[in-house]
Order: structure tokens, then sequence, then C-alpha cells
């Protein structure tokens, strides 16, 4: 049995699906231990997963909430900050992780495709490691746009010169991050690179995305495998409400862990339900005041709380209002819930232009006004194909194999140190 080091960055969406697969293959008999910042402990909730902090000089026990904050408001100059603070958290672990990986004798490594000392390191001390996309995955083609960018899908050279201008911007932009890549590669002798899609794996590369919600890609590796979501194994059937008894149609509106906070976003959107006669159930991940909580409901929210069960919200709600992140998003297309998307930053816009694009549900500006959102919410409400063009996307879902296929590919790539070949579809 294998002793695998996961690298991700301490974000709860990316140790959440990293922890199911650690699960996976815990049940097999291997040991599983995460490395990143003190702070990220917490993101664990399974004790048998081991913890290792490092960092503890220039990312102390205290200071990942400062970088959450940033990174849930990404917005102008604050964006040059948050890049600061990757290039940071990238820089601290390629320092680190060399002297840990080798005092723990790990076996292979499961890295984060967002964070890029994973497969660094790994390349470096010669370790076999597998590339994981929690978030849409940061494979580049020219004919295909950015994830962090909004643009819908299309061939004319017109799209095709608006990627590649976007691609060399947002290069530009994240120069600071990639000079930190590209300085690590050149000290541990490692061919040129600046780009996290220079640093993935070339036994194996796994993804929650499955190809019928992604935009038609013709230059993926060999190696990559598409295996939907990354979750521990849910109930099949129906779930009761999580909600007491409400007047239907029902819209259950979330923003993740991250943008929770928005009250003013969702003061728009109970008041937009309000004015169409419509359920709103908000969960705010804790990121609303009890205050705050009781204006919403003021204004026309008909049921607000912190958390809930977002699969059994899905399963009873007519429509789901969705910052667009990637495991919302694949766990609204299984229960086949039509959405509005809201897309705030990071991958959320790639994800959004994906629902619009595949027709299965909307996208609107987040600075949307109250009549501009009545009139998303009537049309999704108002036309069943947002519902029946899910079919498809529902029944790659199903049969994509999750974390046990995912496992297998870690344990062939990791345990065998082979190269996983997609098999043919």
């Amino acid at each position: 049995m294998g002793h695998f080091a996961v690298i991700a960055p301490p974000l709860y969406s990316h140790f959440h699906a990293l922890q199911a697969l650690a699960q996976t293959l815990l049940a097999r008999g291997h040991r599983i231990t995460f490395i990143q910042q003190s702070d990220a402990r917490t993101l664990l909730s399974d004790e048998r997963i081991a913890f290792v902090a490092v960092g503890e000089r220039t990312h102390p026990a205290g200071s990942l909430s400062s970088e959450l904050r940033r990174l849930a408001a990404p917005g102008g100059l604050s964006l040059f900050r948050v890049i600061h603070d990757l290039a940071s958290t990238t820089d601290m672990l390629c320092r680190e992780l060399p002297a840990v990986l080798q005092r723990l004798q790990v076996d292979g490594v499961i890295a984060d495709q967002m964070e890029a000392a994973g497969g660094l390191v790994a390349e470096a001390l010669q370790l076999p490691f597998v590339s994981v996309a929690c978030a849409l995955p940061v494979n580049r083609e020219a004919a295909i746009p950015l994830v962090v960018m909004p643009f819908r899908f299309a061939q004319d050279e017109k799209a095709l010169q608006r990627y590649q201008a976007s691609s060399d911007i947002y290069d530009r932009i994240m120069r600071r991050h990639g000079a930190v890549i590209a300085r690590h590669a050149r000290a541990f002798g490692l061919p040129e690179r600046h780009g996290l899609h220079q640093c993935l794996s070339p036994l194996a590369q796994i993804s929650q995305l499955v190809p019928a919600f992604d935009f038609p890609r013709q230059q993926l590796p060999a190696c990559y495998h598409s295996v939907g979501p990354l979750r521990t194994p849910v109930a099949s059937g129906a779930l009761a409400a999580p909600w007491p008894a409400l007047r239907q149609p029902v819209v259950y509106a979330s923003l993740g862990t991250l943008q929770g906070h928005r009250f003013r976003l969702f003061l728009h959107l109970a008041q937009a339900c309000r004015n169409q006669q419509l359920s709103l159930v908000v969960a705010h991940c804790g990121g609303l005041t009890a205050s705050q909580a009781h204006q919403l409901r003021l204004a026309g929210a008909a049921w607000v709380t912190d958390f809930v069960d977002q699969r059994a919200a899905l399963q009873h709600a007519q429509l789901f209002i969705t910052h667009a992140g990637l495991n919302s998003a694949l766990e609204a297309l299984e229960c086949g819930t039509p959405m509005l998307a809201l897309p705030i930053a990071f991958d959320q816009p790639g994800v959004a232009a994906r629902i619009e694009w595949h027709g299965v549900g909307r996208r609107a500006s987040r600075f949307s006004r109250v009549a501009q959102l009545e009139h998303h919410l009537q049309q999704l409400l108002s036309d069943d194909r947002y519902r029946l063009r899910m079919s498809a996307i529902q029944a790659q879902l199903q049969r994509a194999g999750g974390c046990t296929r995912a496992a297998d590919i870690v344990e062939q790539a990791l345990c065998q140190q082979q190269i996983v070949l997609a098999e043919a579809t």
C-alpha cells in the first residue's frame, strides 16, 4: 500500500473534493497526508487523514482568514494582492515541500491543478504525481477561452483572436505568480515554465468536469480523465425538503462559502422573488449577520439560513441561483435544477458560460437590477427546455465513476508509475 501526499490550495471546495478521494484511497489501505499552512487543518473533517503544517514563518496560524477575505473580493487593486498571496503560497510550498516529502517518505503526490508547487516539487524529486482539477481544468487550447474568462464558445476568427488576447492579458496580470513558478523550476533543474498549465502530470490528469458540460475540446492529453464529482457517496432517491412548507415555486440561492457575505445581491434577489411571488430560500454559509438575515426576510425572502443540505435543496427547488462554482453547478445538473448563474471570480465566469452555452440555465451580472433579475427568473421558470437539456449531461455524470474511478487512476499512476490512458469514448 502507498503513502500519498495531497497538495492543494487552502480552500474548502478543493479540500472537500480531495478529502473524498482520500477517503476512498484510505478504504483501500493507503495512507494519505495533506500538507499546507496550519490553518488549513480545519478544512479536513476526517481524523484518519494526516496533516502536516508548513510555512510557520511566512504563513503563521491565523493568517489564512485575511487571505480568504481578500480572495472573496478580488476586484480592482485587491486582485494584485490576491495574486501576491497565491505567489507567496506557491513560493513557500516550493521551499518547504522537498524536505517534508523526503522526511515522510511518500510514494507519490496528488496535486491540485490550482497549486503549481505540487507538480513542480514532485517532478523535481522524481516522485510520480497525478494532477486533479477540482475547478475547471487549466489545460489550455488556443480554440478554448481560458477558464477565468466569460466568453461563449465560438470558432470564428474574431473569437479566436479574443481568446488569444485575453490569454496574453491574463499572463501579464499573473506574472508575479508566473515568476515564482519559473524561478523554482530553474532551481529544481526543470524545463522552463511559468503557468499552472505547464505543471501538470504526464501520468494522469483527473477532472470533475465531464465533456457534455464542457466546450468542445480537441487537444486534451491522452492521460486526461473526466470522472465527475469527487465526493463521498450520497443516498439515492428523494430527500426531505430542508425547509418548512413554502409556497411554490421555490427558488434556492447560495453563493458558496466565500461569497455568502454579499448582502446587497441577496437583497436584490429577495425583492425580485417577492415581485414574482416566488419563495426564495437563502443559504449564506455564515456570511451574513442575524440583522442582515432579518432584513432579507423583510425584503421578501421566505427562509434564510446559514447552511442547508444542498442536494436536498436542489431536489425540491424549481430554480437554483448560484455563483457558478463547479461543484454547485454539477450538483444542480445531477438534480435536474435549472440555474441562474451570477459569477463573481476565478473560474465562475467559465462555468457560467458553459451553463449558458449548453442551455441549462441563464447567466446574469451580479450587478443586475431587480427588474433584470425578474426577467431571468420568468424565463427560467416558464421554459421547460432548460431542464430537458440536462439529460445528456446527467447521463455522463452517472457513468463517470467519481471517487472510485479516480482512485483506480491514482493507484495505477502512483503505485505502478504508469501512464494511465483515457478510455476511448
